[in-house]
Parts: C-alpha cells; sequence; structure tokens
C-alpha cells in the first residue's frame, strides 16, 4: 500500500497585526479636519522655548489650567534670559494652580538658566538627544517641542496617542515609547507632526479613557474598537428624572 501524505499539523494563528500604514491615512484625514487646532498651538505661537514650558506645566494638568498659566507666563517671560530671572516664588504664582506647580517652577527656572547659557545662548535644541539631557524632560516633551516648536518630524506620544492607536487596532504596544517607535516604523512622514494634535483633541472630547462616546465619533464606522466597551448613547428627549422627596 502506498504510502499516503500526511495531514500536516495544522499552524496556530499568529496575533492579528495592524493593517499597512497606507489604511490609517483616511482615519487620521478625517480627524484632521474634525480637529483643525493644537491646544498648546495657539498659546504658544510655534516657539520652541514656550512650547517647552508649557509641556512642562501641562504634566499632569488639564488644558483648562494650563493655557491660562501660560497666557499669565508669557507676557512677563518669553525667553530663557527672562525666565531665569523671575524670583521662584513669583513663577509659583504664576503657574498656580497647575499639578506639582513648585517642582514644576523650579524645573522651569533651572532650565531656562541652561539655556540662558553657553553653550545654548537662548536657544532651545531642536533634536530629542539634544532636549533629553535636562532634568524633567522626557520623549514626550521632547518630540512636542521639535515637532510643535521648531516644525520638524517628530512624533508625540502621550496617553492619548497610545491608547487610541491600540483601540484602531493599529498597534499592540506596551507602553507610550513602543507605540512610539512602532509609529515611527509605520505612520507616513506627512502625518507626523498631526498625529499628537489629532489623538488629544479626540482622546479629550471622543475617545475617552472610559465609556468613549462612540456613538458621535467621526471614524466610529471603521474603528474595531478593540477592548472598548462604549457608552450609552443618551436617548433623544429623554424625560428627567425626579429626585425622590
Amino acid at each position: 500500500m502506498p504510502n499516503l501524505p500526511q495531514n500536516p499539523k495544522p499552524k496556530r494563528p499568529n496575533k492579528p497585526t495592524a493593517p499597512p500604514s497606507q489604511g490609517w491615512e483616511a482615519t487620521l484625514d478625517v480627524l484632521n479636519a474634525y480637529f483643525p487646532t493644537h491646544p498648546m498651538g495657539d498659546v504658544c505661537g510655534g516657539d520652541p522655548f514656550k512650547v517647552l514650558v508649557g509641556c512642562i506645566i501641562s504634566l499632569r494638568t488639564k488644558d483648562e489650567v494650563t493655557i491660562p498659566a501660560c497666557q499669565r507666563l508669557f507676557p512677563i517671560a518669553a525667553t530663557p534670559s527672562a525666565m531665569a530671572q523671575l524670583p521662584l516664588a513669583q513663577l509659583e504664582q504664576l503657574i498656580y494652580p497647575a499639578g506639582f506647580y513648585k517642582t514644576k517652577a523650579q524645573t522651569i527656572l533651572d532650565i531656562s538658566a541652561l539655556l540662558a547659557q553657553p553653550p545654548y545662548h537662548g536657544q532651545v535644541p531642536n533634536t530629542i538627544e539634544g532636549l533629553l539631557v535636562f532634568k524633567g524632560v522626557g520623549r514626550k516633551t521632547a518630540n512636542l517641542v521639535v515637532g510643535l516648536g521648531h516644525r520638524l518630524p517628530a512624533i508625540c506620544v502621550d496617553v492619548h496617542v497610545h491608547r487610541i492607536a491600540q483601540r484602531l487596532g493599529w498597534l499592540q504596544t506596551a507602553t507610550p515609547d513602543e507605540t512610539e517607535m512602532a509609529l515611527r516604523e509605520r505612520l507616513p512622514l506627512p502625518y507626523w507632526d498631526v498625529i499628537n494634535r489629532i489623538m488629544v483633541m479626540h482622546g479629550r472630547d471622543i475617545c475617552k479613557p472610559v465609556s468613549p462616546w462612540c456613538d458621535v465619533c467621526p471614524v466610529a464606522t471603521t474603528c474595531p474598537q478593540v477592548g472598548v466597551k462604549p457608552r450609552k448613547p443618551p436617548k433623544a428627549n429623554a424625560p428627567k428624572r425626579l429626585k425622590k422627596p
């Protein structure tokens, strides 16, 4: 009896992978039109030093607090030399009630003092590596300064970018730093300078961390909603529940 070929052992299916980066462009185009401005863009005016200071103030602080703080601060000190000359108590008062305002004020003064001296001469570095040498500056801040301040290619990944990239099924990364590196490899270059603005606004207004508003999302029809439990849409013209007497 001839030897019959044995059935090959079935292979275990691979984990789902992100779609080709070209498929991301339509989603980003829709969101780009939906969220045309960056929360830090107007108040910082594209100035690298203002972007740097604004990012430090914004850490663990809502835009509703960060933007007024910047609006109070920048008319008084808009350059490293002017900022370095501010008394610590005055700077603390100007950025209050930003979270950890005392620590942030000291960080801003320390960085400003360094920038005001050689070899910087008041110029903020335009590379990630050049910015990371300053204590208190991480990759998120460095990327935003390079991209929003210097208008150079950079991908600023915060919790919004990291979270939404997973929900869209683009990536399966564990940390924002991993997400940044993956996006650097796959995201088309024209979208590098807009993805943070898009995802920050989208994550703040619609794709919230808990119970995202998928019912009003402009890209809901193409989003796989990975790991998402959307909110229950409010009923139209629903009568208000009366409190018990």
